[in-house]
């Protein structure tokens, strides 16, 4: 075998055969290796594709045998890297050490994986239980409320954000009411918010074709069953974005009032018990589990999201920021490169979504739209989620155009 690691803490070795033999030693090296152990199996139940796999446990002599991921990391963009880790909380588990040092690449599909889970922590210890794939994913839901409301704010003269609640069946793409509830079938459900830019109404046109391409090229898809349903859903959304983005940038070109014009996209898709998500921009994704504390899934891709998600500053510190609204990635708006966020969300009854424009999270704090959600005073108990949000944002701020979809299994 070859050897690609000698640590104080760990061997690492190549075998013939492909596989990895890691050998743990040093301080606390049965700890180090169980945690490891439970962490993989935990991901595979969840079935997460950009980890190892674990094939064989020695805990006489703390060695595991995985797959192969790929060789080494040695230069990724911090972007892509802070993506990668967060990416893996979707799955339930945080990994302590989130450096370059713990990334590879995969050839055989292109894709950037993470490894050495010694230090990391599963973020739900009473999901330790479901051991087995099988058991993962059979979700108790029966139905789904959902609410949307959109307001150009006061001093917007024109509101430039779109929002899209939609169900798609066997007979197409159907428009969804505001607010409405389903029984859950064999319909897949869209949802999702925009936040367009640009000058004159630029803005206001580039949000709404994002939502119309949603429509058109979303519903050909519908029924399909791959047999990686994530690894199909992601490459369906990611050709989405690129198409939205193409269109945008041509007509920017061709048309001299949509130069520069660009919008944010933040989208679920809800099949196979799953929502699958995608994201650029500044508008939000939020997930708040039943009972917990309400989490931003989405990256704000801006310096000061980067920052924020470095902890270098805090919530007030980014609001307050001079640089708070210039964005690093969005669709159109001249960008070349895109870098999306996906990821995917196995919600459990009694949990909610929230997607909305930054004119939303600019009026509340994270804990305002927490409690709205949770815990609502008599003015605005008998609201729905949605309104209560975007009409206390526009209340308190109103300075900006302020959209929200609040989806509640």
């Amino acid at each position: 075998m070859q050897e690609a690691k000698n640590s104080q803490r760990s061997v690492v070795r190549l075998g013939y055969d492909g596989r990895v033999h890691k050998l743990f030693r040093g301080p606390n090296a049965q700890e180090r290796y169980e945690n490891e152990a439970r962490v993989l199996k935990y991901l595979e139940a969840r079935q997460c594709p950009f980890v190892p796999q674990l094939l064989e446990e020695y805990p006489d002599r703390f060695e595991l045998v995985t797959t192969n991921c790929g060789a080494r990391v040695e230069q990724i963009s911090d972007a892509k890297l802070d993506s990668l880790f967060s990416e893996l909380i979707t799955y339930g588990v945080k990994h302590d050490d989130p450096f370059l040092r713990n990334v590879t690449y995969r050839p055989s599909d292109g894709r950037f994986c993470l490894i050495d889970f010694e230090f990391s922590t599963i973020l739900d210890p009473n999901l330790v239980a479901e051991e087995t794939a099988s058991n993962i994913g059979l979700s108790s839901i029966q139905s789904i409320h959902w609410s949307a409301m959109t307001d150009r704010g006061r001093f917007r003269p024109n509101n430039e954000d779109s929002f899209l609640a939609a169900m798609l069946g066997r007979n197409g793409l159907s428009h969804l009411g505001r607010i409405g509830q389903k029984t859950l079938g064999d319909e897949e459900y869209i949802f999702a918010v925009s936040d367009g830019m640009g000058g004159e109404n630029s803005g206001e046109f580039a949000s709404k074709i994002a939502v119309q391409k949603l429509t058109t090229q979303l519903p050909r898809h519908f029924g399909v069953k791959p047999r990686n349903v994530r690894s199909y859903c992601e490459g369906v959304l990611k050709e989405l974005f690129e198409s939205i983005h193409q269109e945008l940038l041509l007509l920017g070109k061709h048309d001299w009032n949509c130069r520069k014009m660009g919008t944010t996209l933040t989208l679920v898709w809800l099949r196979s018990d799953r929502l699958y998500f995608a994201h650029i921009g500044d508008s939000r994704l939020y997930f708040l589990p039943a009972q917990k504390s309400l989490l931003q899934l989405s990256h704000d891709h801006s310096h000061v999201g980067w920052l924020r998600r470095k902890g270098e500053i805090n919530e007030r510190q980014a609001r307050e920021h001079p640089r708070r609204s210039v964005l690093s990635q969005c669709l159109g708006a001249g960008h070349r490169y895109l870098e999306p966020q996906f990821g995917v969300i196995e919600a459990q009854p009694g949990d909610k979504i929230v997607l909305c424009t930054d004119g939303v999270n600019e009026g509340l704090w994270d804990r305002g739209i927490e409690e709205l959600l949770q815990s609502p005073s008599s003015e605005w108990a008998d609201k729905a989620p949605a309104d209560r949000l975007v009409l206390s944002a526009v209340q308190v701020s109103g300075r900006d155009n302020a959209s929200c979809v609040v989806i509640e299994f």
